[in-house]
């Protein structure tokens, strides 16, 4: 084994940072073992030098991360500070000073990763960011390392606890949004301003940097079609469960029949009971991939947290060390494939579409009209009525989004139909 240890700078000791210094510390004599070489801890950037971090030495403490990543005897920096700016800049500047980077910012990675990737090509260096999607669950490595022979055709998945923690308490207690929020918050799954996590903006990110690995194409986040969850109410829960289904929050990248495009999108969607991730509860994650040889994969597990990203960050640390001794680098970007990405409007899928009517002869008949005028079928309808008023409830066979949306539009000028309560896609059939 070789004396020298390798030089690990941290930038940011947060929830997730701190968990990184405490496992590099408790963990040194098998990490040592593992790599060929000690890890040291060579210093760590922060914004509030005065906060007590235990476990930490003081003297390892700086605001200075522009400095700290420019020294020249840094091996491997660790950004978990997150953000596009600084993270984009201190990473370049690692690149540019000789080290290799180990980050968990999916924000930076779905806006600029072709730019960082390129960097890190240009300099020999490695850009590893296994912790940037669904946490401890190893994903990116098997995409676009161990399923680098097959062809992968689809990514579906659970990849933010937040909203699925909120949307399994609305299934399980009939509660409606605002309360499951309230509670996620109180229990600490939800931010103070959770708009990241359940307006799909977290998800939305992570979809772009799977479709950009499973489909070889460079994929941003503008790329990724992205819907919240904030319209979910307990009515379309009561309707999910009389089909046989749950709502997730999805992020389903996908390559088209033909192989020529591909679509990322993140949106709230109906599933069936039977398929894997109705049973994913709480904060868990989940993505179910589906390809050409290894047919359906799934990974599961705690998508956030301390100790789970932290678990991820090490594993990058250790691969990226290993390269470091062997004067190698491990996979860059593989973006041959060059694919175009479709709008949402060319997305095929069905749909659960719910109405408040007017409770008269002849309105079905009028809004099975617009359906068919606009190339829709309709799969099953289901009709209740009462003093006058009634909701209709409508299920597709699979049509484009365009096609749909037409269909809506018809529909909300229709005298008979008052509004248009909820429109859900059915996934996972």
């Amino acid at each position: 084994m070789r004396t020298r240890p390798l030089k690990v700078a941290l930038l940011g000791c947060g929830v997730v940072g701190s968990e990184v210094a405490r496992i590099m510390t408790t963990h040194a004599d098998d990490l040592a073992q593992r790599i060929g070489a000690p890890v040291e801890l060579a210093g760590v950037a922060v914004r509030r030098p005065s906060k007590v971090r235990e476990g930490i030495d003081p003297a390892l403490v700086t605001t200075d991360a522009t400095a700290l990543v420019k020294r020249g005897d840094i091996d491997v920096v660790v950004e978990v500070i997150g953000g596009i700016e600084p993270a984009r800049s201190l990473i370049t500047a690692a690149f540019e000073h000789g080290a290799s980077v180990v980050s968990a910012n999916k924000a930076l990675l779905a806006q600029d990763g072709a730019a960082l990737h390129a960097a890190a090509e240009e300099h020999g260096r490695d850009l590893y960011y296994e912790a940037a999607v669904a946490g401890a669950i190893p994903l990116i490595r098997p995409l676009r390392e161990s399923l680098a022979g097959d062809k992968v055709n689809r990514v579906l998945g659970i990849v933010n606890g937040t909203t699925n923690f909120i949307l399994d308490k609305m299934d399980s207690t009939g509660a409606g949004y605002q309360e499951a929020l309230d509670e996620a918050t109180a229990l600490g799954y939800a931010e103070a301003d959770p708009t990241a996590d359940v307006e799909g903006f977290d998800a939305a990110a992570k979809a772009a940097i799977l479709a950009g690995i499973a489909f070889h194409t460079r994929a941003r986040l503008d790329d990724v079609y992205r819907e919240g969850m904030t319209e979910v109410t307990a009515a379309d829960f009561r309707s999910a469960k009389e089909m046989g289904c749950t709502i997730k929050l999805l992020a389903i990248c996908e390559r088209s029949k033909d192989g020529a495009s591909v679509t990322a999108r993140v949106h709230p969607a109906m599933i069936p009971l039977t398929h894997p991730l109705a049973s994913v509860r709480g904060a868990y994650n989940a993505v179910f991939v589906e390809s050409d040889a290894a047919g359906q994969l799934m990974f599961y597990g705690p998508g956030a947290g301390g100790a789970p990203t932290a678990s991820a960050v090490l594993g990058d640390l250790v691969a990226v060390c290993r390269n470091r001794l062997n004067g190698a680098t491990g996979p860059g970007e593989s973006a041959y494939a060059a694919l175009p990405v479709s709008p949402m409007g060319e997305v095929v899928t069905r749909y659960h579409i719910s109405l408040d009517v007017a409770d008269k002869p002849g309105v079905l008949a009028q809004v099975a009209t617009v359906f068919a005028e606009h190339g829709v079928s309709i799969d099953t309808v289901r009709q209740q009525g009462k003093d006058g008023e009634a909701s209709l409830v409508v299920v597709t066979h699979r049509a484009s989004d365009a096609s749909l949306s037409g269909t809506v539009e018809a529909l909300r000028k229709l005298d008979t139909v008052r509004g248009v309560a909820s429109i859900m896609r059915v996934e996972g059939e």
